[in-house]
């Protein structure tokens, strides 16, 4: 692994409570080195990938990595801790910790090294040699792959023999053949059988075109079951190598042929269309987008996560063989030659691991909905906006504009954006139910749901019908997705009946069960927020901005925003002021640090001053997710002060009675706000009194000295605030 790991990069007694602290203790390492040029910015980088996914494994595994601006040449440490720390794993504490630090334009010759030592993790013998090893030089050295890890001595066979140790889950039960026998030029260190060495790509030899077979068209009785999978994750670093070299191994202890596409750093070869045609089923094991998805369309598919690749990878192909033996075909080949069903460009194109809590498939099923009607509450609720903005409240009474225009008339070109606003707008329920179902059940799912939420516009459940019609939507089409079918009958499934069987039942509920009960529901929570006043509004105000600070633009944000724009389907006084306070508490977070960075630019990273000047315009512009840097790097003391700052602004927008019916935009929609100038007082409020508990808070942290003198301006002082956890 060249000198990407030297026996300076190693620490054999990490000490270490935290995974916070573990990162902080290495990468102190690099800078040292050289390797990394700014400490808080580059643990800051670290903090956010965390964010995204933990990054612990099982078998007591811990690799925190990134890719960072910060980085000066691909480098790892690696830390080993007695008492293990917290990384996220299901099965507990990791011991062995490496730090994967490359930088934001890293070579693809390195990634690949990288890529390699994530293989080499899913061998017992390499990490039990790791944990029993007594010098840094001889750690960094197995780790390098300068020395190979020697098999424990096996009592029956007596000194100098060797026996492989049990293996871990998801890898092979026996040693690999090719290490039994003599072998005359071995593999660069970590490499899996068959890896592409110079790419990292895993397409195992013979995966999908059995060797010494190649003419066999896979009917003969002896034909192996294929199965194509491909690996991602957010970095491509580490997970996604792992979890091709998971599936390699489980696919050769159940007899199974696995040819894995990794789409990581160092790029990706595609795997030919020849394999893609012949192979039974498919694995997608990612967790961003799949690259070119629909060459896959039309098999039976499993989709998860990429750590499910690693931890699950026998029970993924035994899925996978149960999926192809029904018939299953959950990814059909568009008729248009679109894009396949949970395409590259779907923001949740899965329908949850089966090892998560129904809790956390729920979120991620009510976010794809939500994620999707954004665009149209956007477009709608603007356009109406300006309608009224331009023409007067009066404007919804005008006539169509498709027979009555005129070119020279103000109020012709506001009832134009008003009456085609509402027409956008009147897709919000059809499209949240339409897509909760899509995320729960791929493709099949969106004509019941979009059949669902037109039902609930119909009879006036609202919102709230919206949510329950996607979910049963989704939770049909599953079912009868589980339902064993002939064959002749399986090509005609995705396109007739279960688009024919699905919207028929989701129809039956909702006109005639539940749905006239929700909009019961709707109506007296319309009228609740109609006769919300005093007292009332301001502690539904602090709730909201709570809410919309506690998680910066994450699941309970998105919430509340989404309370808030559902109630703009049908406006009232009370459901307007509730949109107001949330637009004005979600401007405060980004607002509030880009302040604090100007008063007491001391206290923050030269990264974190840079990140500032951006976070006033994303603040103006109502985008929380501003303010998600400054989180990542001390959410200890940032989320609080937001959260406060938040709910100050929540309050007095409704204590002032302030309203807003457009759904977006900040400070750029000004002229559309009822009592402008309190609700500007509202939202500086909120800025002012976050920013001075963030500057509050990290004056009181533990300070010391920077590490270098030229981390910023010529004669700056320097203050590097520890987190103290």
């Amino acid at each position: 692994m060249s000198d990407m790991i030297t026996a300076d990069l190693v620490d054999l007694d990490l000490a270490a409570g935290t995974k916070e602290e573990a990162a902080r203790s290495l990468a102190e390492r690099l800078v040292r080195l050289g390797r990394v040029t700014d400490l808080d910015g580059f643990l800051a980088d670290v903090a956010a990938r965390e964010a995204q996914m933990p990054t612990g494994l099982d078998g007591g595994i811990g690799i925190p990595h990134c890719r960072s601006a910060h980085v000066t040449e691909p480098t790892l440490a690696f830390g080993r801790s007695g008492p293990g720390i917290d990384f996220g794993a299901p099965d507990g504490p990791a011991d062995l910790i490496f730090l994967i630090a490359a930088p934001s334009g890293a070579d693809d010759a390195h990634l690949t090294i990288l890529s390699s030592l994530a293989r080499r993790l899913m061998d017992p013998a390499f990490t039990s040699a790791l944990r029993t090893s007594t010098s840094p030089a001889g750690a960094a050295a197995l780790i390098r792959g300068d020395e190979e890890p020697q098999l424990a001595p096996s009592p029956s066979t007596g000194t100098g023999s060797t026996a492989p140790q049990a293996p871990a889950a998801g890898s092979a039960k026996s040693a690999d053949p090719a290490a039994a026998e003599p072998v005359e030029a071995p593999e660069p260190a970590g490499s899996a059988p068959g890896t592409d060495s110079a790419t990292g790509t895993g397409v195992r030899q013979g995966a999908g075109e059995p060797e010494g077979d190649s003419g066999d068209s896979g009917d003969g009785p002896s034909a192996p079951f294929r199965v194509v999978a491909v690996t991602s994750c957010p970095t491509g670093i580490a997970h996604t190598y792992m979890a091709a070299e998971a599936l390699e191994h489980a696919g050769r202890d159940a007899g199974v042929d696995v040819a894995v596409e990794t789409q990581g750093s160092a790029g990706f070869t595609r795997l030919a269309p020849g394999v893609i045609a012949a192979a039974d089923a498919v694995i997608l094991a990612h967790d961003v987008p799949v690259r070119e998805k629909e060459r896959f369309a039309g098999k039976p598919t499993v989709d998860v996560g990429v750590k499910a690749g690693i931890n699950r990878a026998p029970q993924l192909i035994a899925e996978a063989r149960d999926k192809a033996a029904r018939g299953e075909v959950t990814a059909p080949v568009p008729a248009d030659g679109g894009e396949a069903p949970g395409g590259s460009g779907a923001p949740v194109d899965r329908a949850g691991e089966p090892g998560d809590g129904y809790g956390t498939r729920l979120r991620t099923w009510l976010m794809s909905g939500v994620s999707y009607m954004v665009p149209f509450v956007a477009a709608g609720g603007l356009l109406i906006a300006l309608g009224f903005a331009i023409g007067g409240y009066a404007v919804d009474k005008a006539p169509s504009v498709a027979e009555h225009f005129a070119w020279g008339q103000a109020d012709s070109w506001a009832a134009l954006m008003f009456q085609t606003g509402a027409l956008a707008f009147g897709f919000l329920i059809p499209v949240l139910a339409g897509y909760i179902a899509y995320g729960m059940a791929d493709r099949p799912g969106l004509v019941p749901g979009f059949v669902g939420g037109a039902v609930a516009l119909t009879i006036d459940a609202g919102f709230l019908g919206g949510l329950a019609a996607g979910l049963i939507a989704g939770g049909v089409v599953r079912a009868i997705q589980r339902v064993r079918v002939p064959g002749p009958l399986r090509g005609i499934m995705p396109v007739v009946v279960i688009p024919l069987v699905s919207s028929a039942i989701v129809g039956f509920l909702m006109f005639l069960v539940i749905g006239k009960p929700i909009a019961s529901l709707q109506s007296a929570l319309t009228d609740w927020l109609s006769g919300l006043s005093g007292a009332n509004a301001v502690v539904l105000g602090v709730i909201l901005g709570l809410m919309m600070c506690f998680d910066l633009g994450g699941p309970l944000n998105k919430v509340a925003y989404a309370f808030a724009i559902g109630g703009l389907a049908d406006p009232n006084e009370g459901s307007l002021k509730v949109m107001a306070a949330v637009m004005a508490a979600g401007m405060v977070p980004p607002l509030a640090m880009a302040l604090a960075t100007v008063v007491r630019g001391r206290l923050f990273t030269k990264a974190e001053r840079e990140n500032g000047k951006a976070a006033w315009v994303l603040g103006a512009s109502f985008i929380t997710e501003g303010a998600i840097p400054f989180a990542a790097a001390d959410p200890l003391r940032v989320v609080p002060s937001a959260m406060v700052g938040g709910a100050v602004t929540g309050a007095l927008s409704m204590l002032f009675e302030c309203t807003l019916r457009a759904p977006h935009g900040g400070v750029w929609v000004i002229p559309l706000i009822g009592n402008p100038l309190l609700y500007l007082v509202a939202v500086l409020a909120g800025t002012l009194v976050s920013a001075a508990l963030v500057i509050l808070l990290k004056g009181h942290a533990r300070r010391t000295p920077a590490p270098a003198p030229d981390a910023g301006e010529p004669g700056e002082t320097h203050e590097k605030v520890t987190v103290a956890a």
